[in-house]
């Protein structure tokens, strides 16, 4: 079963993911405590060996021995973390691809339910049995690479008794020889029918018949998609590479990191801690990650992240019978919506979130500048040039004169409708005046302080 937590970590708060790490289904300590007890019980037989069971001469090879291996990994003799990030990062690829391929028929079943008319038996048998089809196909291939859904539907006679086939069909199914995987028939059955559909004037056009069939093909691409994951697999000889270098690796430090006598004077063994925590989590990461690897190769098994596919079949052919059926020309009576006689309306917010109904809308990051920076610009700045030196009259804003020793005065005159915010003062600079039917007159209830802003460069500009 697939272990969601999003709503655990949709707000980032404090020790937000720490709260995750007690979680034991689905964990990585579920996934790794076994291995990580072998590793510990190793390590501490060769401790107590060391220590209890050696003579002093024995000790100082097994010393020397040790000092080698500790050597050997603590330089780049055995590169494991690139082997290792690049293999969980090729298999992380492919999982997502393998969950991005899984056949979900809700775009065919909009088609079906949209292009193959009729209200009578006859109509609804057609729509109900081309989806039908349809779901019998991705059952069978998911029967051929899920452990799960194998042991569902062991045999053919199980997707019978399931109704995904009639006996009639089973005879047909098995009567062709064929010694491949055989999912694709029932989408042949469903081309087929189709085109039947047409010639009885169910399918009204060739564009609708098009349209289902281009749906088919992207379904039938998926199914054969998953089916192609399935047989060919990352290579096994890159899967021994890292399994190989991960295991050989601490193998040497269960040697290699033992605590050596103190009073010998070794180098970087000046303490005798018995447990060796940074070897510890060194092999809880490499080693997790190794896990991670494993677990994700092939979701189609029955790990505790693996994907539905069971629960993905029921849905799959529940929604799309009803898509095709109980929905087909069932509408609610087109009314006026609620908004039809106003122009302008807004959707109202709960008390939790009408703060955000005080935010203005982003409509880019220098839209919004401030009209400040435009006054800081010189008379020669707005300047209009024609490009490619076409000649032509300059064109410019005249900020001399009157209007340039008026600037300062504009200026405070627009700071203070910024501060005092009146509603006389507010409607003055509007940047629409003359907008308007017999509904614009209604009073201003918000406007905003870079609407205020815009409506003071339109007073400049006109003032020129």
């Amino acid at each position: 079963m697939t272990v969601s937590y999003s709503l655990e970590v949709a707000n980032a708060r404090f020790a937000g993911f720490s709260r995750l790490l007690f979680r034991w289904k689905g964990s990585i300590y579920r996934l790794l405590y076994k291995e990580l007890l072998v590793f510990c019980s190793v390590y501490l037989f060769f401790s107590l060996f060391y220590r209890f069971l050696l003579t002093r001469r024995q000790q100082d090879l097994f010393e020397r021995i040790a000092l080698y291996c500790d050597q050997f990994t603590n330089t780049n003799y055995i590169p494991v973390l690139f082997v290792l990030g690049f293999y969980v990062t090729l298999a992380f690829n492919r999982w997502w691809g393998q969950y991005t391929s899984f056949p979900l028929p809700d775009n065919l079943m909009m088609v079906v339910s949209g292009n193959v008319h009729g209200t009578d038996e006859k109509g609804r048998l057609l729509r109900r049995t081309l989806m039908r089809y349809a779901n019998l196909s991705s059952v069978l291939i998911l029967r051929s690479i899920s452990t799960r859904v194998h042991k569902r539907f062991p045999t053919l006679d199980h997707i019978v008794e399931a109704g995904f086939m009639t006996l009639e069909e089973l005879k047909k199914f098995e009567s062709l020889h064929s010694d491949f995987n055989k999912y694709w028939m029932p989408l042949t059955w469903f081309s087929n029918l189709a085109s039947r559909a047409r010639e009885e004037g169910r399918v009204r056009d060739d564009i609708a018949l098009r349209l289902l069939m281009d749906e088919l093909n992207n379904y039938r691409a998926k199914c054969s998609l998953l089916f192609h994951y399935d047989w060919i697999s990352i290579p096994l000889v890159y899967t021994q590479v890292v399994t190989i270098a991960v295991y050989s690796f601490f193998g040497f430090c269960v040697i290699g990191r033992q605590f050596l006598n103190p009073e010998k004077g070794y180098k970087d063994h000046r303490l005798d801690l018995y447990v060796p925590v940074f070897t510890l989590l060194q092999f809880f990461f490499y080693t997790g990650w190794l896990k991670v690897g494993e677990l994700i190769i092939n979701p189609f098994g029955e790990d505790d992240d693996d994907f539905e596919t069971n629960q993905l079949i029921d849905r799959n052919f529940q929604v799309s019978m009803l898509a095709v059926d109980d929905m087909y020309q069932n509408l609610a009576p087109m009314v006026k919506d609620k908004h039809w006689m106003q122009r302008h309306f807004s959707i109202p917010y709960t008390l939790s979130t009408a703060a955000e109904s005080l935010r203005p809308a982003f409509k880019g990051s220098t839209y919004d500048m401030s009209i400040f920076h435009v006054f800081r610009m010189s008379a020669e700045d707005l300047e209009i040039h024609q490009p490619g030196g076409t000649p032509m009259n300059k064109q410019h804003l005249h900020l001399q004169g009157s209007v340039s020793d008026g600037l300062n005065s504009l200026l405070q005159w627009g700071k203070g409708i910024l501060r005092s915010g009146s509603l006389s003062s507010l409607k003055e600079v509007s940047s629409n005046p003359n907008e308007a039917d017999g509904d614009d007159e209604r009073e201003i209830d918000v406007i905003t302080h870079k609407e205020q802003e815009r409506g003071l460069i339109k007073v400049l500009i006109e003032h020129n």
